[in-house]
């Protein structure tokens, strides 16, 4: 299905999308960037995940918003301007929140700096390692 040379199909799939979900234009908008949001957080688990997910969101989001303005276009049923820009910023304020603070709600990595040690051997804190007198 190539929505770009028959956007009628991409309306037709977001009218699906409404019926089926009950949700209302604004809040398909906005579940489904948190949905991708998340699901490319998920799998991108490593060092610049939140910010790749925030951009795929985005991605998704301005091409939807093409397609919109695209099908307008080929219906002659052309929406503002600011309704567009309403519809990004629904789509993107959440992420947007996510991805700014996200990363200090993980939690911090054990490493070498983390560790004490003394001397050649590190020493744990716990009572079972530590000699009996």
């Amino acid at each position: 299905m190539n929505w770009f040379e028959n956007p009628e199909s991409f309306q037709s799939f977001k009218e699906y999308l409404i019926n089926y979900s009950g949700l209302g234009r604004d809040a398909l908008h906005i579940h489904i960037a948190l949905l991708i949001f998340v699901v490319v957080r998920l799998v991108w688990r490593r060092k610049g995940g939140w910010l790749l997910a925030w951009v795929i969101a985005l991605a998704a989001t301005l091409g939807g918003e093409y397609l919109d303005i695209h099908s307008e276009n080929a219906s002659t049923a052309v929406f503002s301007d600011p309704a567009h820009w309403h519809d990004i910023w629904n789509s993107m304020l959440w992420p947007t929140i996510f991805m700014l603070v996200g990363p200090w709600l993980e939690p911090k990595r054990a490493g070498p700096a983390n560790q004490v040690e003394t001397g050649a051997n590190p020493v744990s804190s716990d009572l079972p390692d530590q000699p009996l007198e």
